[in-house]
């Protein structure tokens, strides 16, 4: 099994190409970066972790910048959103970010999104958070149509463009490996018919991710590759995941000055060497 990093980087942190570097020189895979355009000071929307929202979610960087940094700070570690929040972003801007990351890096981009959460924050983006799943669908579909073709339309409910240019194109072929997040039945439909990967959370159970890969291949989606998202360091969970067949772990990083996340990589290190395989 593998292992990475998922994390907020924040103005308040270490910075994202030192990370980077760091993550390589200990043997992780990857690094997977948090998105929030901004949290509203008026909020209703509980915090899914309950209690007071940490500050990492109203400071994190932009995703896409910061992993163009960790790609200059890396050779080989791949890239991720862990989201990127789609249904709040231009739909263009979109396509023409993953597309020039995956170039300047080589071709390591991970594409992970999701529906999100915060609907306070949607809705200042123009966001019905009612048809946010009908809309990420859509533009999942409309993303890959403009990666993979010289003159792109689309016409659906949510998203409608008549032939556009658009480069550069991603150096993966025919686009980088979009990974779903989430365990709803939504997210599942979603994943069977959109996504390469599925990123669970760590609440995920050994066994709900045996059952979920079993649905997979029934739909004709066998050997989905799963990375749990945010892990914690329980050691008998890490074993259970493996034996459930999943390719990669992300240890969710605290957002802390360099010096002190550089002592707590190598603490998640030795733990990762004691499960690789």
């Amino acid at each position: 099994m593998k292992f990475g990093v998922s994390t907020f980087v924040t103005d308040e942190g270490i910075r994202p190409d030192t990370l980077a570097t760091a993550l390589e020189d200990r043997g992780f895979d990857s690094l997977f970066l948090a998105e929030h355009s901004h949290i509203p000071v008026s909020l209703e929307t509980p915090y899914p972790g309950g209690g007071e929202m940490p500050r990492v979610y109203y400071r994190t960087l932009d995703p896409f910048v910061a992993l163009t940094a960790a790609a200059a700070g890396s050779r080989n570690l791949l890239l991720g959103t862990g989201v990127a929040l789609l249904v709040q972003r231009d739909l263009f801007h979109t396509a023409k970010e993953v597309a020039s990351l995956d170039l300047l890096s080589g071709g390591r981009f991970v594409f992970g999104v999701g529906v999100g959460w915060n609907r306070e924050e949607m809705r200042d983006h123009g966001t019905d958070p009612a048809t946010r799943g009908a809309l990420l669908n859509e533009q999942l579909r409309a993303l890959k149509t403009i990666w993979a073709e010289d003159e792109a339309e689309f016409h659906g409910k949510h998203v409608d463009f008549d032939p556009v240019y658009s480069w550069p194109k991603p150096v993966q072929r025919p686009h980088p490996p979009v990974y779903i997040g989430g365990e709803s039945p939504a997210a599942l439909a979603r994943l069977a018919e959109h996504g390469d990967g599925w990123l669970p959370r760590p609440n995920a159970q050994p066994d709900e991710i045996r059952r979920v890969r079993a649905w997979l291949a029934e739909q004709g989606r066998p050997d989905m590759p799963v990375t749990v998202f945010g892990a914690g360091r329980d050691e008998a969970r890490i074993a259970g995941w493996a034996e459930a067949g999943v390719e990669r772990v992300t240890f969710l990083l605290g957002t802390r000055p360099e010096s002190e996340t550089l002592r707590r990589l190598d603490e998640l290190a030795v733990l990762a060497e004691r499960h690789a395989g």
